[in-house]
């Protein structure tokens, strides 16, 4: 399976401002100057050696990412980040129907916001079909597309599979299971299987009990994944100070990754507040802590960015 991340944000979309971008660009320069250097051949070795916070950003757009499992395009989420992501498939199909799988996890708005711009959906030819274990999922989808709220309808290329919870389902070879997680208004993570390799989208989830008995639904779901996709918008304070508004920490997300015996954790649906550097000191603690409780353990731990790719 390729996965592509095309939007990791939670709560709103968050541009980079020009404040973080002049930020940027100042410590670069003062990089330059330090390391002296003198011919223009220099320039792509010298940015490619700074600092992830300083050379990139992770983006401002919310969940969405892609998975191509064989002949099937599968979406996780519908946040703005699936704006883009549609530009990108029109112009990979280049006029041919693009049939495409989008599982929804819940609806609030930083996970279906970009549906209403997804391209591909104003070609009636193209076979859009929405997944949710949620009730109601056809009346929210469009509910959002009244006129009250937006110009346009939605578009009759949008078709809909209304799931039930701990739901399991095939679509062509790829075997997809459903479970809730702890999210106000309800969220559901999903297990993505095919060929014997394992991916797990589970954001927005809160664990306030992380005894072992507690976890352990979550971690039989988690159980030998080889991707878990996993919710770390808050610091571990932030968990205690905003209890129940349904988010989790890079702490528990590696416990967790560790109890399930999970080959890769990424941490996405980051805070809006915090800014490229902050996320990499975020990034740089949860390393520190794997390798202070775990340090024989092989997971590997990264950080959600637009554009990331890898391959399961």
């Amino acid at each position: 399976m390729n996965i592509r991340f095309w939007g990791v944000r939670g709560s709103i979309a968050t541009p980079l401002t020009n404040a973080d971008l002049s930020d940027k660009l100042e410590t670069a320069l003062q990089a330059a100057l330090k390391a002296g250097l003198t011919s223009d051949r220099q320039i792509p070795d010298f940015v490619r050696s700074l600092p992830w916070h300083i050379r990139q950003t992770a983006g401002g757009d919310t969940s969405c990412v892609e998975i191509q499992a064989g002949d099937t395009l599968m979406i996780l989420d519908g946040g703005t980040g699936i704006r883009r992501l549609g530009l990108d498939l029109m112009h990979s199909y280049m006029g041919k129907i693009i049939e495409a799988h989008i599982l929804l996890t819940h609806t609030h708005w930083d996970h279906i916001s970009g549906i209403p711009f997804f391209v591909p959906g104003f070609n009636p030819n193209n076979r859009l079909i929405l997944y949710g274990p949620f009730p109601g999922l056809e009346k929210r989808i469009r509910g959002q597309q009244v006129p009250e709220y937006f110009p346009v309808p939605l578009p009759p290329a949008f078709q809909f599979v209304q799931l039930k919870e701990k739901d399991h389902f095939q679509i062509g070879e790829v075997r997809v299971e459903t479970f809730p997680l702890n999210h106000p208004g309800s969220s559901h993570a999903y297990r993505i299987t095919y060929k014997n390799k394992t991916v797990i989208y589970a954001t927005d989830s809160e664990y306030k009990d992380v005894s072992a008995k507690a976890l352990k639904p979550f971690t039989d779901f988690f159980h030998n994944a080889d991707l878990l996709i996993y919710d770390a918008q808050f610091t571990l304070v932030e968990n205690i100070e905003k209890e129940d508004w349904g988010h989790s920490n890079i702490f528990y997300g590696i416990d967790i990754a560790l109890e399930s015996n999970v080959k890769k954790l990424i941490f996405t649906h980051h805070d809006p507040a915090y800014n490229d550097k902050k996320l990499w000191e975020i990034l740089q603690k949860a390393v520190e802590y794997l390798n202070l409780n775990d340090p024989e353990s092989n997971l590997q731990v990264f950080l959600a960015y637009e554009g990331l790719t890898l391959t399961v």
